[in-house]
């Protein structure tokens, strides 16, 4: 599904030319659940950024879907955005003025669907992330982990073949953290691929598969049987 090829990204900072990626490689196959971690400053918002079709390489070949995205145009590219991918941010990134309903709606009038459509896709968009009681509700009247919610709503109305989630749980507390973290699981089961990009070496090891980044290269990481997390156990009273 996401195939990269010794991708480049440069930034020209003042009198020094920043490589970003380094000849970045990686292969992510359809349905899996991947995780990216990284420090700050090695290169994980530009990989998101090319991976999401927000960015494009200079130098390098990133396929999506067996297509080489530089064949795109920009309108192209904003079609690739809205249709094949679902973006899940850190900032949730919802417009304050409009409820969660319509928050999640928006994709889908940009897809100039019909009325009676996306009124049956918000509504299971939301009842599947739990929240469709506080359809009307505004975002400044959900608390952090419902804003979230409604993030991944939207990011799932359009059935995107690929959900991107940019540091999901980075403004959450650690119990919301786990919700949020389990309704990914949950998407995975039922076919979705998930790539998950954080600086939380917790978080990352929840991905049956774990990539690491930095000084914009990339390189797997072979989980051991210390490294995954025994799921915990309820005390009895």
């Amino acid at each position: 599904m996401i195939e990269l090829r010794d991708v480049c990204k440069y930034y020209q900072v003042g009198d020094d030319k920043v490589r970003a990626l380094d000849h970045a490689n990686l292969h992510i196959y359809p349905h899996e659940f991947v995780s990216i971690i990284g420090p700050s400053g090695s290169g994980k918002s530009t990989l998101m950024n090319i991976i999401g079709c927000l960015d494009t390489a200079d130098a390098g070949i990133y396929l999506l879907d067996g297509m080489p995205i530089d064949a795109y145009s920009e309108r192209e590219l904003a079609r690739v955005r809205n249709r094949k991918i679902g973006f899940v941010f850190q900032n949730f990134n919802l417009i304050a003025k409009l409820s969660a309903e319509e928050n999640v709606e928006l994709p889908l009038i940009y897809q100039k669907v019909r009325r009676s459509e996306r009124t049956r896709r918000v509504k299971e968009a939301l009842e599947q992330v739990g929240l469709l009681a506080r359809a009307k509700h505004l975002p400044t009247e959900l608390s952090g982990g419902q804003q979230q919610r409604v993030a991944i709503a939207r990011a799932l109305v359009t059935k995107p073949s690929l959900i991107l989630a940019d540091e999901p749980t980075g403004n959450l507390d650690s119990k919301t953290s786990r919700e949020i973290i389990a309704m990914f699981h949950e998407l995975h089961e039922q076919g979705n691929t998930i790539v998950l990009i954080t600086h939380d070496d917790k978080i990352a090891h929840e991905a049956p598969r774990i990539l690491h980044i930095l000084d914009g290269q990339v390189t797997e990481v072979e989980k051991t049987p210390e490294m995954v997390q025994p799921e915990p156990t309820e005390v009895q009273s």
